[in-house]
């Protein structure tokens, strides 16, 4: 789970470069820079839904890193 989690990452940057990438060479006015941010937007839903639906089946757990000094 930790893995697909690692490459869900790793394409939400890949997709942000693209969209850089296409915002630089035509200015935005395309629609590459749009399919580009949508699909960051679209994985991001999915990575979000995946890490709540791996801790409710308890593939994953949170952990317990206390804040404060108290």
């Amino acid at each position: 789970m930790k893995w697909l989690i690692a490459i869900v990452l790793l394409m939400l940057v890949v997709s942000l470069g693209s969209a850089l990438y296409y915002m630089m060479q035509d200015g935005g006015n395309s629609s590459h820079t749009v399919r580009s941010l949508m699909l960051r937007i679209g994985l991001s839903i999915i990575l979000f839904l995946g890490i709540l639906l791996a801790h409710y089946l308890g593939l994953i757990e949170a952990t317990e890193i206390k804040v404060g000094t108290n």
